[in-house]
């Protein structure tokens, strides 16, 4: 493509939009600077996430919203309720279904200024556009020699919605994550939706945005006031010193039911919500981890080649001698998503299961 290095198209690419890869990025401040999580103000999950999309296309003209029914539908989750009445068709776009078609138009968008929020009502659809979302955007900056930038965000549900099948109920971390040019983010709150999608569309590189059908009523306080949260900076939600659990996402809630219940037995969990996992704050866990000595890692994806699995080999590269007990993980069962309520309960990582890994660790 020798074509993209002509002073033609770079001319073209500049009038079309002059603040192309001018991208306002907060200066970010500490855990403990951020706004508090306490108050009165309390919110949905998917109302978090309009929140942040709202206010980022008030400020930034070139950010737009597209994809299956998040116009007229108000969203198939009702994420985008409303929101087609402020910012019009132009800007709140049904698409067709056809994740490879509008995707790959996304990121065409993205590489000339406009900045896309892509909606996949599920990601177990992004893998018809894999060859976009995995083979073009992550790699365009690095095959345009830094002249095409592609600041776009996919987002929408992953995992297990609550018996849907198979092949809507995809994990697509441990196999996406692998994929260097991108950033993977799977809030656990409401609060830390907001703050992290906020800082996604900002952001200049692509931005894949994992979130959960089975969270998007959860609520909590989420601030007024403006914040962001970046990237590779885990959340410390528990205190403890007998061992320490890290996950993301949904399995976080778990962790937390966990350690309430190991409390009860003398036993203090280091609970580490990571927020993203690439990048990935495996300096926070090796600092809990030398505290602890001990380790469960908690991940909703499949087993073989997961997030957990990196986790687990950079952490034994790193602190080895400090363990005391292999790390362990809690994963989805190797097998495909069950149908049946009961069997996907039992396949999916839960309180119980964290709870015998945590006492056979410790009781070693």
């Amino acid at each position: 493509m020798t074509t993209a290095y002509t002073p033609e198209l770079t001319e073209i690419k500049d009038a079309i939009h002059p603040a192309l890869g001018k991208v306002e990025i907060p200066d970010f401040v500490s855990e403990s600077e951020l706004p508090s999580r306490d108050g009165d103000r309390v919110i949905q999950y998917r109302e978090a996430l309009r929140e942040a999309m709202t206010e980022e296309m008030r400020r930034d003209e070139r950010v737009f919203l597209i994809g299956e029914e998040v116009a007229e539908y108000n969203g198939a989750y009702k994420v985008s309720q409303g929101m087609l009445d402020e910012f019009g068709p132009k800007r709140i776009i049904d698409s067709p279904i056809s994740e490879n078609g509008f995707a790959g138009m996304c990121i065409g968008a993205a590489m000339m200024g406009l900045r896309p929020i892509v909606e996949f009502m599920s990601w177990s659809f992004s893998l018809v556009a894999a060859d976009q979302i995995l083979n073009n955007a992550p790699k365009m900056l690095y095959m345009s020699g830094g002249q095409w930038g592609c600041p776009i965000v996919f987002r929408g549900n992953d995992g297990a919605g609550g018996q849907l099948g198979s092949t809507h109920s995809w994990c697509v971390e441990g196999m996406f994550a692998n994929v260097p040019g991108l950033k993977m983010v799977i809030p656990s709150n409401p609060y830390d939706a907001k703050g992290l999608l906020k800082t996604a569309i900002r952001d200049p590189d692509p931005v894949f945005f994992l979130e959960s059908e089975r969270m998007l009523g959860d609520k909590a306080h989420v601030p007024e006031e403006e914040y962001f949260i970046p990237f590779g900076r885990a959340r410390v939600c528990r205190e403890g010193d007998d061992i320490t659990l890290i996950s993301w996402g949904r399995p976080v809630h778990f962790c937390m039911e966990a350690a309430e219940k190991l409390a009860g037995d003398g036993i203090e969990c280091d609970v580490l919500d990571m927020r993203s996992v690439r990048p990935l704050d495996i300096d926070s866990v090796i600092e809990s981890v030398k505290k602890t000595n001990r380790i469960v890692v908690v991940d909703q994806s499949w087993p073989f080649g997961s997030v957990a699995s990196e986790a687990i080999a950079q952490i034994c590269e790193r602190c080895f001698d400090w363990l005391d007990h292999e790390p362990v993980r809690v994963n989805t069962i190797d097998v495909p998503t069950p149908y049946a309520k009961n069997l996907e309960a039992a396949y999916l990582p839960n309180a119980e299961r964290i709870l015998e890994a945590v006492r056979a660790v410790v009781s070693e």
